[in-house]
Parts: C-alpha cells; sequence; structure tokens
C-alpha cells in the first residue's frame, strides 16, 4: 500500500463538510434565481450566520446545494432546478407572510 491511497482512503472516511448557497430573485422581473454565494465548511457556516443576522430565510436541502454549488457565481439556475427552487421560494414567501401577520 503506498502513502497515495491512505491519504484517499481517509478522505473517504472524512466527514462531511456543510455547504450553502445563497441566491438573489426579484419576482417584479422576468430574470429567473441568481447564484450570488456558495461555500463549503467554515464559509458556509459564515453565509448562514450573514442570512440569520439579516432575517433571511433559510431552507434546508443538500441535494439543491450541490446542484448549485457546482455552478458559478452570477449564473441564473438552469431550467432542471426551477422545480426545487420554486419549492424554495414557497418557502420564503410563506416565512415573509407569517412574518408580516405578527
Amino acid at each position: 500500500m503506498n502513502e497515495n491511497s491512505a491519504y484517499f482512503r481517509s478522505r473517504r472516511n472524512a466527514p462531511d463538510r456543510p455547504a450553502a448557497a445563497a441566491l438573489i430573485y426579484d419576482p417584479t422581473k422576468p430574470e429567473p434565481p441568481e447564484i450570488v454565494a456558495t461555500g463549503r465548511g467554515l464559509m458556509a457556516e459564515e453565509l448562514v450566520a450573514v442570512a440569520l443576522e439579516h432575517g433571511v430565510p433559510i431552507h434546508q436541502d443538500p441535494g439543491l446545494v450541490e446542484a448549485l454549488a457546482m455552478l458559478d457565481i452570477g449564473t441564473v439556475i438552469p431550467r432542471e432546478l426551477y422545480a426545487v427552487v420554486a419549492e424554495v421560494l414557497a418557502f420564503v414567501y410563506s416565512v415573509d407572510a407569517e412574518a408580516a401577520t405578527r
């Protein structure tokens, strides 16, 4: 067994690092949501902390985050993700509506 195979085996058993992605969307405009930030590990934790600090709703969907993390910042979401992102936007709207009634 060489040194490289030991390294790759240890990486395979490494704990998953948290991931996060941030989107911007203006429902009054025709453009789809755009990716404005992605990160893993400490960067993901910082994205979540900033979102919470500013009252931005957080939605957890590991599969969606993985798909968004593969795209470049400034990219609009691809059509294949419209349905999933629509579910996230519905969640955000419901959180906003609930907050407005308090």
